[in-house]
């Protein structure tokens, strides 16, 4: 009897402790949505007016709360960057790696660039603004650095790509191609982002068919 009495005591108490976790995991669930609530309006704040015009009061009212809501999730408008500067570099780093693995350098040179290129505009989308924000002049060195890096080192993964794919191609020359096939990308990516949604593909084929007429030539279809 005392041997059943336990158990039961014990099965009671886990029963009360997993109860216990769940309004504390709903107050964290609820915590994480209102932390990226603002800095989704920090974004559109920051994107609009700078970063040093841009002030707490405009982003909460952006976000619809209360400056003293703000300020139980962040201490300043810094501390808001540097979530958004970190939620940027997670998703540019995914896209990196997820686009320029030189295992698809065999590929035909159409799916190859659709590999390359699809993760890299998805992201791009998915941030309208954040590129530019980050490169901005008032941005801290300390938060723009980091993701200019990121930004710096699409080159790099390009070239590896290419090497991989044209082993014969002098190394000066795969730096450059891969400089000259970023800039044509670049030269396209605000239009792609900037169109709507509708006519995204039309310039999304266009960028498509620029990279394949200058690459052919050089690596091959």
């Amino acid at each position: 009897m005392t041997s059943d009495r336990s158990h039961l005591s014990t099965s009671a108490g886990g029963d009360a402790g997993v109860a216990g976790q769940q309004p504390e995991r709903k107050r964290q669930e609820r915590g994480r949505r209102r932390m990226e609530q603002l800095a989704d309006a920090a974004a559109e704040v920051f994107a609009e007016t700078g970063y040093a015009k841009a002030t707490t009061n405009a982003i909460a009212a952006r976000a619809g709360v209360s400056p003293g809501t703000l300020y139980q999730f962040f201490t300043n408008k810094e501390a808001i960057a540097e979530a958004l500067a970190q939620r940027y570099r997670t998703a540019l780093q995914a896209a990196h790696d997820k686009a320029f693995d030189p295992g698809f350098a065999t590929l035909p040179l159409a799916e190859l660039i659709d590999r390359m290129i699809g993760p890299m505009i998805e992201v791009n989308v998915a941030n309208p603004g954040f590129k530019a924000l980050f490169n901005a002049a008032d941005m801290p060195e300390r938060l723009a650095a980091p993701t200019r890096q990121l930004h710096q080192a699409v080159v790099g993964r390009i070239a590896e790509v290419l090497a991989a794919r044209a082993p014969g191609l002098p190394g000066e020359s795969v730096r450059t191609t891969a400089v000259v096939a970023t800039q044509i990308f670049g030269a396209l990516l605000n239009t792609v982002v900037a169109a709507p949604e509708r006519e995204r593909e039309v310039w999304i084929a266009e960028l498509k068919r620029a990279l394949r007429g200058y690459l052919e030539p050089i690596i091959g279809a």
